[in-house]
């Protein structure tokens, strides 16, 4: 088990993904170091009020402790008092344009240690996509990359791992899809070390083939307050997602981590209505008729 080859990877992959969102942005993210006092620390990536994203954050992060939090033992309390390390990239893009959609992006490592006993390890990741407006070319091209990313590996893991993320990216209390869906997995530590990397490897080296040719296809297209308006009401789904359902948001605040680098996913704009309904057969209404309605779209 490589683990110092996992950082390595995450390290260069935060550092190319930062360098292609800025060739279309065409403004420099912030770079801000940090320290966690329980341990470890990490490496927030940050753009705000570019020419085309409204707020980016692509963090790398490298954090242990003596005791994993409840969100980690929830689902497993055999790994409770074991002590822990987690590694990993996430990312989330809000862009300005309304017609250009939200993204997000993780790969982890985790790992849960206790002495005499057999380390227990695991890989999770995935990326999802949440357009205001939709467009079927976009919803296609973006399952298309990740069911690429995920071919070399087997036929059934783009279909399981789709199913995943689908069911993993809903609301609940809403009743209603977070947004198209893309790929989602978490738990991966078979059939060994190896392919669980190499597969988590080929998701992160997948985000910019599946979500640049979107961005910058949508980031010039002409809008109004209509569609400003609408995007902050979406927006706020977004919000209750990540603080009421997101395990990765939990982790981070449960084990102390930089708050302004866990909530940084969260759009700078954002509005809600009380029972709001959009107008039948308008766009708005589209996106409900047609995108949040868990589709195979390859």
């Amino acid at each position: 088990m490589n683990t110092p080859q996992v950082k390595e990877f995450l390290i260069k992959l935060q550092d190319d993904i930062v360098k292609g969102l800025e060739a279309v942005d065409g403004k420099t993210f912030k770079r801000d170091q940090w320290d966690r006092p329980e341990g470890g620390g990490g490496i927030s990536r940050v753009l705000e009020e570019g020419n085309v994203l409204e707020r980016g954050g692509v963090n790398f992060s490298h954090v242990h402790g003596a005791g994993l939090p409840a969100s980690a033992t929830a689902a497993r309390p055999e790994l409770a008092g074991r002590s822990f390390q987690a590694m990993g990239v996430s990312l989330v893009l809000h862009p300005h344009n309304p017609y250009a959609p939200t993204v997000h992006m993780n790969v982890r490592f985790f790992e849960a240690i206790k002495e005499g006993a057999e380390p227990v390890w695991w890989f999770g990741g995935g990326m999802d996509l949440t357009p205001y407006y939709g467009f079927e070319e976009d919803a296609i091209h973006f399952h298309h990359v990740c069911k690429s990313a995920l071919q070399p590996f087997g036929d059934d893991y783009y279909p399981r791992l789709k199913k995943w993320c689908d069911e993993y990216f809903y609301l609940k209390h809403r009743k209603e899809p977070r947004g198209i869906g893309g790929i989602f997995f978490d738990d991966l530590n078979q059939p060994d070390f190896d392919a669980c990397f190499n597969l988590t490897r080929s998701v992160g080296e997948h985000f910019l083939p599946a979500y640049r040719p979107i961005l910058e296809k949508r980031k010039d297209t002409s809008y109004g307050e209509r569609e400003r308006d609408f995007q902050a009401y979406r927006r706020g789904r977004y919000v209750e997602f990540n603080l009421v359902w997101d395990r990765g948001t939990l982790f981070g605040l449960q084990t102390g981590g930089r708050t302004e680098s866990i909530l940084m996913s969260l759009p700078p704009i954002v509005k809600w209505r009380y029972d709001w309904k959009p107008v039948m057969g308008s766009a708005e209404n589209k996106l409900y008729e047609d995108f949040l309605i868990g589709k195979d779209w390859v």
